[in-house]
This record gives structure tokens, sequence and C-alpha cells, in this order.
């Protein structure tokens, strides 16, 4: 498993939900503070010029884990259950430059609450059958260039539609693709999920990626989320995806993304030392 902090451009709105603003200087930093990864959370591909991205995480020895697109539903107002035709057809047009970003940074496409919502008054079974519409040509388009794509069930105070993993689990059986999965959040499942641990284990075979965050939204070990429980469930799951901290910058950006990578990073080496002890083991008894 490897530790991603979100970060987005310097002109990010506040609406931008990141520990860090500016690639240069939030790269540099979570290489500083031993974070393997960024995770970019962009509207459109043009937030980021390609090449100085390169640049800066081969200067820095860090990785793209994923590209989150919160930012395409907050300013853009674009989302996948739009009513409007054309609408769903930029969505799908947004997603294609950012799906040619990701098959060279990271390979994995979060899209948040850009799946959109049930709309006053629009039956929730049309509400599903627009996304599906949109997520299959989102899809079929990141098949193409080797890319995932994520739903992250989100908690019913933020929006409507997919609030737990077990309703992201069965939207993602009504889709006629291969590439998809599940990110799950454990503040949003601290909010929606019965138990985290069973939802982790239930829904194993879909977890590509896991946020984290505290019952707080701040870094872990500031509220009474138990991270221990967490990351054992992930072992029993084997899990070996990223794990990304996604928090509010509280009292400040720069305490905040130290207090998380103080927090996590020990578990991290600890799983990945488990992780290596079991394969050894399983190679020394075959």
């Amino acid at each position: 498993m490897k530790l991603a902090i979100a970060i987005a451009s310097a002109d990010a709105p506040a609406s931008a939900f990141v520990v860090w603003r500016g690639f240069e200087n939030s790269i540099r930093k979570a290489s500083e503070y031993g974070y393997h990864g960024v995770e970019l959370a962009l509207k459109t591909a043009k937030d980021v010029d390609p090449d100085k991205l390169n640049r800066l995480l081969e200067t820095h020895k860090m990785e793209v884990s994923c590209i989150s697109t919160g930012q395409v539903f907050a300013l853009l107002g674009i989302y996948f259950t739009h009513p409007n035709t054309a609408v769903r057809r930029q969505a799908v047009k947004v997603f294609e430059g950012l799906i040619l970003l990701a098959k060279d940074f990271g390979k994995i496409i979060n899209i948040g609450r850009t799946r959109g919502g049930v709309a006053d008054g629009q039956p929730r079974q049309e509400a599903e059958r627009l996304f599906v519409e949109t997520a299959e040509q989102v899809c079929a388009i990141a098949q193409r260039h080797g890319v995932t794509i994520l739903i992250e069930p989100v908690n019913r105070y933020e929006i409507n539609f997919v609030n737990n993993l077990d309703e992201g689990a069965a939207l993602l059986k009504k889709l006629a693709c291969q590439n998809v999965g599940l990110m799950p959040d454990v503040f949003h499942m601290n909010i929606e999920d019965a138990n985290i641990r069973e939802s982790l284990l239930r829904h194993a075979g879909l977890i590509r990626y896991i946020h984290l965050a505290d019952s707080n939204r701040l870094a872990p070990g500031q509220g009474h989320l138990d991270f221990d429980e967490v990351f054992e469930a992930l072992k029993e799951a084997q899990f070996k995806g990223w794990a990304s901290i996604e928090i509010l910058p509280s009292p400040d950006p720069d305490t905040a993304a130290a207090a998380a990578a103080n927090s996590i990073l020990p578990l991290i080496k600890k799983y990945n030392a488990c992780l290596v002890q079991k394969a050894e083991t399983r190679e020394a008894t075959t």
C-alpha cells in the first residue's frame, strides 16, 4: 500500500476539497512529509501542464495516485444524471480529457459527486438510467486507455445518490463495464455504513482505492475512528491499492498533512511488512 494526499492547482477555489494548493509546492512538501504520491483534484485536464507535472514528479520521486473530479460538479455544474442531454455530453467530453491525462498519471479517475444526484421530481430510476448511460460512455473511453473509473459513495448530507458501499456495488453491477470499482472513504462510511469492517470485507473484490479521514474530517487520530481496525479489514480483504488523505486543512495545511502522515505511515509500513511476510510464507510452503 502507498499513501497519497489530495492537492489542487494554486487557483483552485475554497470548494476544492484538498489539503494543499499549487502543484510545485504541494508535490515537494508531500515528498518531504513522507507521502508516496499525490491525488490531483481537477476540473479539466487543462488545470495541469503534463510536462511540468512529470518533471516535478521525477524530481521529488513521487507518483500520481488518482485524479478526482469534485470540481467538475462543484464549479462546472456538470454531472452524469443531468436531465439535459447536452450537459451529459459535456460531462463525457470533460472526462475524455481527464482520461487522456490519467493514462500517463495514475490510471485511476474518481467520479465522486460528478455522478450527480436525483433531482426534485425526477424518478430515481430515471436518474439511475442517465447515470448508467453516461458512465458506460466514459468507461468505454477509459477502457481504451487502460484507465479505471471509480465510484466513491458519499454521505446523504452531500448528495442523495449512492451513499454507501452496498449502493455503490449494486450500481456497478448495472454497468456493462469491467474497468470500474469502488473508492470507499471511511469518513463517509462512518456516517452511512452500519459496520465499516464488514462493508470493506463484503465488497473487497471491488475496492481499488481508499480515502482516509477521521470521523470529524480531520487527520486520522483526531476523531473517534479506529484505524487499526480499518487496516486489519483491508489486510483481510487483501487490498493492495493506494490510500489517500482527504481531510480538512485544519488548523493549517502543513500541520494537517504532517499529522495525517505521522498517524498513517507507520500503519502502512506495518501493513506492507505483513503482506511481504505472508507472501514469503506462501512461497516457502509451495
